[in-house]
């Protein structure tokens, strides 16, 4: 089977492939909306009609992104709500206030090279924020997801996930050494298994579910590791760097292709060793086996 392409380059914007989408009456959810790429895609959507609910740690600076988006598109239909994803009950709190059909839910928060850090239940944070948080996170919002027909998950991960498989026998690094950046490549590789997963589960609710991966863009993402380590020549901008989210949210040849990495604006290749420029999908991070022992062992954590 040929791999999904669109007609879009590398310097496509969020904008850009967006043009001519109509959202209006649709229902969206984008987790980390306050700044970055996922304040860049809120506001996007939101100018194509959505409703656009910013799921946010810090209410303070969710609020101030609100504004800002409010001053360029004062019909901009934003809602605000507290999300912090390392919080089991500030996401069943999250769950529990939403009420009527979603219909697409853009996972797009995350934290990046960390020092060690835990959750109040022993888990690596870099893991529970950026897989554990949103599979739960999405597992309470099924049943909205599955009212609106034909609604969409967009899991956004990294090309770093080339840097480490899912360590499934030590996720949480207690055996081994922690490593900030293999931390965060597992919780990447674990973006993309959980589309795998949950287009195979949720395909027959008119679910589909794809990860993306933004190009290299300065965010607050990097502030770990000092945020000036990217090559400057393969560095883009902040709109450029949400068009691949905003077109798996949005294309109407994604309503029903799911379970694949979206990598420029296109179906990203298989490789089986990594890539200088990280370029293309990890074979182990599209196994079917692999998607399904990441679901069933994370359904574990979680009821533990």
């Amino acid at each position: 089977m040929s791999r999904f392409t669109t007609r879009f380059g590398p310097q496509a914007t969020a904008m850009d492939v967006a043009e001519g989408c109509d959202l209006s009456g649709k229902r969206i959810i984008v987790t980390g909306a306050s700044s970055g790429l996922g304040l860049e895609t809120a506001r996007v959507l939101a100018a194509k009609g959505a409703e656009v609910t910013l799921a946010v740690r810090d209410l303070t600076a969710g609020a101030k992104a609100a504004e800002g988006v409010k001053a360029q598109n004062a019909a901009a239909d934003l809602r605000l709500a507290k999300l912090d994803l390392a919080d089991r009950r500030s996401i069943a709190a999250f769950v529990e206030a939403w009420t009527g059909p979603l219909h697409a839910l853009v996972a797009n928060a995350g934290i990046m090279s960390v020092p060690e850090t835990r959750t109040p239940d022993g888990w690596e944070l870099q893991f529970a924020v950026n897989h554990l948080g949103h599979f739960a996170l999405t597992l309470g919002l099924h049943g909205a997801l599955a009212k609106a027909g034909g609604a969409r998950i967009v899991s956004v991960t990294s090309g770093a996930h080339q840097w480490s498989p899912v360590v499934f026998d030590d996720i949480h690094c207690l055996f081994r050494p922690y490593e900030p950046p293999l931390g965060y490549a597992q919780s990447k590789t674990a973006n993309v298994l959980f589309a795998v997963e949950a287009q195979a589960r949720w395909a027959r609710d008119g679910i589909v579910a794809n990860a993306v991966r933004p190009p290299a863009v300065a965010t607050g993402l990097q502030r770990h590791i000092g945020g000036g380590r990217m090559a400057p020549h393969i560095v883009k901008s902040i709109p450029v760097g949400a068009a691949n989210t905003v077109l798996a949210a949005t294309a109407p040849e994604l309503g029903r292709l799911g379970g694949i990495y979206l990598d420029g604006c296109r179906q990203g290749e298989v490789v089986y060793r990594a890539d200088p420029d990280r370029n293309g999908v990890a074979f182990y991070a599209i196994d079917p086996a692999n998607a399904e022992r990441l679901w069933e062992q994370s359904k574990r954590m979680l009821a533990g």
